[in-house]
């Protein structure tokens, strides 16, 4: 295993199961987590799952993660539409980063409509669900195999 990713997840996304099912779904956090190690497994590349409902911690781990990871999936769920911070870290990091939403935030309330990490990220899955995260997974691991 060569390639390291990290999937950083913000506020709420620990509540998956319990919140809003109809916008997120059934699968816990935990079940989340366990198909996110499964796909990794299959594909041979080594990822790291981390969630904060702290901004300052999201930050600090996008920061750490410069040093320690070759690309990052990130869900930063509500922070999407309020984080100059954590979209200045993600600038920052300068390798490839997805940008994921469980739910279509363009489906939602108007203020969900705006994501302030949009601009500094490599692509963007929303909408799908948690297999948006397989997706992410699978496309940020060609991204770093240059072969997308």
């Amino acid at each position: 295993m060569n390639n390291k990713i990290i999937i950083i997840n913000g506020p709420n996304i620990n509540l998956l199961g319990e919140r809003e099912q109809s916008q997120y779904g059934t699968d816990t956090f935990d079940d989340l987590k366990q198909k996110c190690l499964k796909k990794a497994n299959e594909l041979k590349i080594n990822i790291n799952f981390y969630q904060s409902n702290i901004e300052g911690e999201i930050v600090n781990k996008i920061q750490e993660s410069r040093k320690n990871f070759d690309g990052i999936i990130i869900n930063a769920a509500a922070f999407t539409h309020t984080s100059v911070a954590i979209r200045d870290a993600l600038d920052i990091f300068k390798k490839p980063i997805i940008e994921l939403h469980i739910s279509n935030i363009y489906r939602r309330e108007d203020f969900r409509h705006k994501s302030l990490i949009s601009d500094v990220v490599t692509g963007g899955i929303f909408g799908l669900g948690s297999e948006g995260y397989i997706l992410a997974i699978i496309s940020l691991e060609k991204m770093l195999k240059n072969e997308n």
